[in-house]
């Protein structure tokens, strides 16, 4: 919940306009200012205070405890100008508070935190738990002094920058390594010891299995767990979750230890977890719940293709039979791919979760005019694979091997790139080892449409006239069907040096179903800086003016030329016949 909080009219006007653009996401707090401030830092996990910032801090200032409990504050200025992430910055989610604030007001959001400030991701913001000196590893990857990156495997973080970098060596008598980094950013679900100039990410890889007779108590759950992941040098901060048989999923000592460890308690069916090959079966459980393991079965389940490295352990309470048994598997990483859809060109029109996608990602793989366009969103340290046209199956190969390496990767391409576009080739190359996400985006199509006017307002289909890969047979007998059902016909790919007779010949086979005044819409580049597009006619539309970065759009027998746009009636009911927008009568 967001606390929101103003002393004048004009912050109540903003407080409403939030309230509105986020229902059910804030709450605002009336009376005397610094009752509802308080009121709200204890309640929420967010504050946006509509008050002077010397005012905030001193109305905060008291309450504050820990960075890492503490909720964000955010303060916007009587005017509406800047939206000023004032406290919690990372932990407590005020820089990202702060930049939706800004959305919604449109004011400035200013964010005074230094990775932030230089585009670096802080280490207590990758989502992971992070230990030892976080504060002066921190400032060594912005001061760009050397820092040895030391991983036990290979994870899908975001791009670092250069200065962070894998190393091997020894260690020298003034703490620095072979190659001269005094600092080392460690990522690992070990136990590791705190030197001064480490810091230890903590990456969410250990499966804690589970059993448990009825019953058991919250305490020697815990202490099972904790004493299990101790004797083996394991981090309880890369538990990433409890598991067991269905059967248990109520058992209160489960679900509380769950619970105090802040991880979900996951739960299997017994004929899942009989099926999974285990060191150490036993008959106890295969009579009470139908699996001969439990602790290793489901701490396995809980790892596709990873590995157990902790048998199964009992509790040893005093003066009384064990009732809970514990075994831990580590998941292998698995590598993330986000194919994104840049949009049609314009920078207004890539979509805020594809500009998240971009600066999650350590490696970009795309078209090099395409990789140009976004160049400057990447974070420092961003390895890109570009390569030019033609080279589309080369691309959707690399990406897809660099996400089963463990890496976050952002296969890019124009438009949507569900669209004529990687998503296709990727997901055809991809399995299930890897974590694929599709950004959606404005594609071609919707993007001319957009400047030709109202030309998709019924039934259409899009088209492309390259046969490069689907042979003419095929395209013709689509152009046809849709030139006799009346559709409004998007064409892609449509001429090109080397394919210049097949648009005629598809705009022939309209021409047997439609008006030689049938509107025809051209789009050269859309929203590009070299954009071009007129409104003309089946008859008129000289082919010479198309090329391959050319949207053409043909209309059905009901789209009309209104004020020089192509528009196409949907037939609403209560749209009268004779029209413009009704022209053609009722779809």
């Amino acid at each position: 919940m967001i606390g929101l909080i103003a002393a004048t009219a004009a912050g109540s006007i903003a407080s409403e306009r939030l309230t509105a653009a986020w229902p059910g996401r804030c709450r605002v707090y009336e009376g005397p200012v610094r009752e509802a401030v308080a009121r709200a830092f204890a309640e929420c996990e967010g504050l946006v205070c509509f008050l002077a910032t010397g005012a905030a801090v001193r109305l905060v200032a008291p309450l504050l405890t820990d960075k890492a409990a503490d909720p964000g504050v955010v303060c916007v200025d009587e005017a509406l100008r800047h939206a000023v992430a004032l406290v919690g910055g990372h932990g407590g989610g005020a820089n990202e508070l702060a930049r939706q604030v800004a959305d919604v007001l449109g004011c400035a959001p200013v964010v005074t935190t230094a990775t932030d400030a230089v585009d670096v991701p802080g280490l207590d913001t990758l989502g992971w738990p992070v230990e030892g000196a976080v504060a002066a590893v921190g400032r060594a990857v912005l001061d760009g002094a050397p820092v040895r990156l030391d991983a036990d495997a290979v994870h899908p973080l975001p791009a670092l920058p250069p200065n962070v970098s894998p190393a091997d060596g020894a260690v020298t008598a003034d703490g620095a390594t072979a190659d001269g980094a005094a600092f080392t950013l460690r990522v690992t679900d070990r136990e590791a010891p705190g030197e001064g100039r480490t810091a230890v990410l903590r990456p969410p890889t250990l499966v804690v299995g589970v059993g448990a007779s009825r019953g058991v108590g919250t305490e020697e759950v815990l202490e099972l767990i904790t004493r299990t992941l101790a004797d083996a040098g394991l981090s309880p901060h890369s538990v990433a979750e409890l598991a067991t048989v269905d059967a248990k999923a109520d058992e209160a000592g489960l679900v509380e230890a769950a619970a105090r460890l802040g991880v979900p308690l996951v739960t299997h069916p017994a004929e899942v977890l009989a099926a999974v090959e285990v060191p150490n079966p036993s008959e106890a459980p295969l009579a009470a719940v139908g699996t001969p393991s439990v602790a290793e079965a489901a701490a396995l389940a809980g790892a596709p293709g990873g590995e157990l490295i902790v048998p199964k352990r009992k509790s040893s309470p005093e003066g009384r039979p064990a009732m809970c048994t514990a075994a831990v598997a580590r998941r292998r990483p698995r590598g993330r791919l986000a194919v994104v859809g840049l949009g049609p060109g314009a920078r207004d029109l890539l979509t805020p979760r594809a500009r998240e996608e971009l600066r999650r990602a350590s490696v970009v793989v795309g078209l090099d005019q395409y990789v140009d366009q976004v160049r400057d969103l990447l974070r420092p340290g961003t390895r890109v694979l570009e390569s030019g046209l033609g080279a589309e199956e080369e691309r959707a190969r690399t990406a897809v091997a660099e996400a089963r390496a463990g890496h976050a990767v952002a296969l890019i391409g124009s438009g949507d790139a569900g669209v004529y576009a990687m998503a296709s080739p990727a997901l055809a190359e991809a399995s299930d080892d890897i974590d694929v996400t599709g950004v959606p985006g404005v594609t071609a199509a919707l993007a001319a449409a957009a400047i030709l006017g109202a030309p998709l307002g019924h039934d259409h289909v899009s088209i492309s006239l390259s046969d490069l890969h689907t042979p003419w047979e095929v395209i013709e007998r689509r152009v046809r069907a849709a030139a006799e059902s009346d559709l409004v016909v998007t064409f892609y790919n449509p001429r090109s040096r080397g394919r210049h007779w097949q648009l005629p010949k598809a705009l022939d086979i309209l021409a047997g179903h439609r008006s030689p005044t049938t509107p025809v819409g051209i789009v050269h580049a859309a929203t590009r800086a070299d954009e071009r597009s007129s409104v003309t006619t089946l008859a008129a539309l000289d082919v010479e003016q198309v090329d391959m970065v050319t949207v053409v759009v043909v209309g059905n027998t009901a789209t009309r030329n209104v004020a020089g746009r192509m528009v196409t009636p949907r037939g609403y009911r209560w749209q009268t016949a004779g029209t413009a927008g009704t022209a053609g009568g009722e779809q």
